[in-house]
This record gives structure tokens, C-alpha cells and sequence, in this order.
């Protein structure tokens, strides 16, 4: 199906901001900036959004993939499933982006409490439902008890691999990753703590 003109201008101002925020950093993009490197007029921007902030949220969204439903693995094997759940990189073909815009994103957010917080809020929340909606059907099946502190065990889950994104960038040109066996060490304490035992 073909886009409408405002779909191509709504998509064309996201990957001009994108372009620009990881060049340039957020507090140095101005819309102007942005009208002039999309071919979007500033009045047709502000159409869509009603300042640099809210277009900056939807352009790191789509950054970290969340225009794609993360898939739930389901194939029986509850420790497989699970790493594949945590190994599971978004839209690829951003992740050269993502590394270079992150840095300016959180210093901004430094300095910006309230955007900071909205931005947390829209980059994890679709990892945080996945991540419920698995452990609430494996408690249904029987899988994992029906103790879980939910909040817990999504930090238990996460943690680890935020301090690894955040921590520890890999080099550039470098095909070493720190801890590159997190994914099934974070998979195993959880099944330790979690996983009804097999009789």
C-alpha cells in the first residue's frame, strides 16, 4: 500500500532528527534544523509534533525498534525460550544509530528530568509487557511458581543487560562483547529462583 504524503513527511522528519541528534547531540538540533534536512516545512512538523521533545521521544522509539512486536518464543524449552527472549536485538539495521545517539540521549535526560522520565517509560514498557505477559503464561502452565515478585524479576532480567548496554560499549571495529554469555546466566539464576521443580 502506498504511503500518503504525510506518512512520507511524518517519516521523513524522523530519520532527519535521528540523523541529526546522533550527529550533533539533542540540545544542539533545533526544528529549524530539522525542517531544512527533511524538506519539511516547521508548520507541518509541528502538525505532528508539538515540540522537539515529543518528536525526539518518537524518533528514539522507532530507534529502538518499538514500531516492531517483540516476539514471544514458545517452544516448550522454558530456558531456551528465555535467552532467546533476552538475546533478541530490534531493527538491526538501527543498531549503528542507536550506539551513536544514546550518549547525547542520556545526558540530555540528565539535564531533563521530565523527558527522561517519559523516555524510560516508552523505551522499556514494551520489553516490561512481553516480559509479564511470558511469566504470567508460564505460571499458568505450571513452569514457574505463583510467588514471583514481577518487579523483581524484571529487574533480575534486565538489570544485568542494561549494565552491560550502558557499561560496557563494545569498541568500535571490536568483536569482543563483555560477558557474552549474560544471556544464559541471567536465564539460569532466574529458573534457579523461579522455575517449578521437575518431579
Amino acid at each position: 500500500m502506498a504511503r500518503t504524503r504525510s506518512q512520507v513527511a511524518h517519516q521523513k522528519v524522523i530519520e532527519a532528527a535521528i540523523a541529526l541528534f546522533a550527529e550533533r547531540g539533542l540540545d544542539a538540533t533545533s526544528m529549524d534544523t530539522i525542517a531544512e534536512v527533511s524538506g519539511v516545512s516547521k508548520a507541518t512538523i509541528y502538525k505532528h509534533w508539538s515540540n522537539k521533545d515529543a518528536l525526539c521521544l518518537e524518533a528514539l522509539s522507532y530507534l529502538v525498534g518499538n514500531d516492531i512486536r517483540v516476539p514471544v518464543p514458545d517452544t516448550g524449552d522454558l530456558r531456551a525460550d528465555l535467552i532467546a527472549r533476552l538475546s533478541y536485538q530490534p531493527a538491526p539495521d538501527r543498531a549503528y544509530l542507536r550506539e551513536r545517539i544514546m550518549p547525547h540521549v542520556l545526558a540530555y535526560a540528565s539535564r531533563n528530568l521530565e523527558f527522561g522520565k517519559a523516555w524510560r517509560a516508552r523505551a522499556m514498557s514494551p520489553v516490561i509487557t512481553v516480559l509479564k505477559e511470558w511469566i504470567q503464561r508460564e505460571q499458568q502452565r505450571g513452569m514457574l511458581v505463583q510467588t514471583i515478585d514481577v518487579e523483581s524479576a524484571i529487574s533480575l532480567l534486565m538489570g544485568p543487560l542494561l549494565y552491560r548496554n550502558i557499561f560496557h560499549k563494545r569498541e568500535p571495529g571490536s568483536q569482543a562483547t563483555f560477558a557474552p554469555h549474560l544471556e544464559r546466566h541471567i536465564a539460569e539464576a532466574f529458573l534457579a529462583l523461579y522455575a517449578v521443580p521437575k518431579r
